[in-house]
């Protein structure tokens, strides 16, 4: 009778021993290599980012954003590591230089050829487990943004150009196109 192969199960350091310029996320051990972003989605990013940012600062908010490459360690161990495209963090003691201990509040998610799955099906799982309490999938070639607010157990889904609301921000919404 043969043995069953053991899986190796990576950790942070694993990621932080990659080489320069190449990107990866650790979920349960397990090492997601990311491929760069296209223009399309760097676009994306950037708007949310600068949207969400401009919102927090003009209410005098204490949540802060972060737009990828940015670290979240999403559980009290070493084998879970992500960098989502938007991350905004209202408990700010998580935060340190090296990233964002715990769940944020809100993640934003945009949708890549290449990470159809992880995004709606890895990270959703991931994410919700986690204690995040809103998360949006963006999807440019759906041309959709579908809504989690894991504490109201609800999804939403929002074409592109409809005004979406952030479940986070009483009053915020935003308009992807």
């Amino acid at each position: 009778m043969e043995a069953l192969r053991k899986e190796e199960i990576y950790t942070t350091e694993d990621i932080y021993a990659l080489p320069d310029g190449e990107r990866a996320e650790l979920i349960d051990g397990r090492i997601y290599y990311m491929a760069p972003p296209g223009r399309t989605h760097q676009r994306l990013v950037h708007f949310l980012d600068r949207t969400i940012g401009n919102y927090i600062q003009g209410k005098q908010g204490g949540c802060e954003v972060y737009p990828a490459p940015f670290a979240v360690f999403l559980n009290d161990d070493d084998i879970n590591y992500v960098e989502p495209d938007i991350s905004v963090i209202c408990d700010t003691s998580r935060l340190d230089e090296k990233g964002c201990h715990g769940a944020p509040d809100w993640v934003i998610e945009i949708v890549s050829p290449g990470s159809r799955s992880m995004d709606y099906f890895t990270k959703l799982f991931k994410y919700r487990t986690a204690g995040i309490r809103e998360y949006w999938v963006v999807d440019p070639h759906r041309k959709t943004v579908t809504v989690y607010q894991f504490e109201q157990d609800r999804m939403t889904e929002y074409a592109f150009g409809e005004s979406v609301p952030a479940g986070i921000y009483e009053g915020f919404s935003i308009t992807v196109s």
